[in-house]
């Protein structure tokens, strides 16, 4: 989602600047890089629109930013939003199934269901502190609820609200947690995992 804006401090020498979201929300940190419309130079007043992103630290910022009227085209997906939402509800039927099968105990649905509804809560929470200019949620955190089986929550959040779903360094990390995840299920359906989760779950 776009957001428009106006550029209320720039310094040339520095290359970076603040907008000002013409929501009034707090001010947000741009970097010339983050300017689609090469070769131009930034100056105070310009009305521009942009995505709302963060930092390597976490901090918001603004990216894709364009002046008013020249927007970026869309970035072409070769997966559209239905690929995604179909492949994070498809996994938790078939978990489901398994678990109707008798081939994994009814707490491993429950642990994918509760640790997905939490996700899915975190992402709407983080993208709305984005918005506000206020604290935000780490993204370790996100990924961790992630790699305990909340990412097919995560992988819905992000294409239904568009947040987290075009960062490429966040995008690569939480690619990670869904193959450490189904790694670990894989591995449950084995002789040796399955002993492991009931000795876990035996009182």
């Amino acid at each position: 989602m776009r957001t428009t804006g106006k550029i209320t401090h720039w310094n040339h020498q520095k290359a970076y600047g603040f907008i000002t979201p013409a929501t009034g929300a707090k001010e947000v940190f741009v970097h010339i890089r983050a300017f689609t419309n090469k070769g131009h130079q930034p100056a105070v007043d310009q009305r521009v629109t942009f995505q709302m992103s963060t930092d390597r630290q976490g901090r918001p910022c603004a990216a894709r930013v364009a002046l008013l009227g020249q927007e970026p085209t869309p970035r072409h997906r070769r997966n559209d939003k239905r690929f995604y939402l179909f492949g994070a509800f498809g996994f938790l039927a078939f978990v489901c199934l398994a678990v109707l099968g008798g081939a994994l105990p009814f707490v491993v649905l429950g642990v994918y269901l509760v640790a997905s509804v939490l996700s899915a809560l975190l992402y709407a929470w983080d993208k709305d502190s984005a918005q506000r200019g206020t604290w935000r949620v780490k993204e370790k955190t996100l990924h961790m609820v992630d790699v305990l089986g909340g990412w097919p929550g995560a992988m819905a959040a992000q294409q239904v609200l568009r947040h987290k779903s075009s960062k490429e360094e966040f995008r690569a990390v939480f690619w990670l947690t869904v193959v450490v995840n189904c790694a670990v299920l894989a591995w449950l359906f084995t002789d040796s995992g399955a002993s492991v989760l009931a000795a876990l779950l035996s009182p």
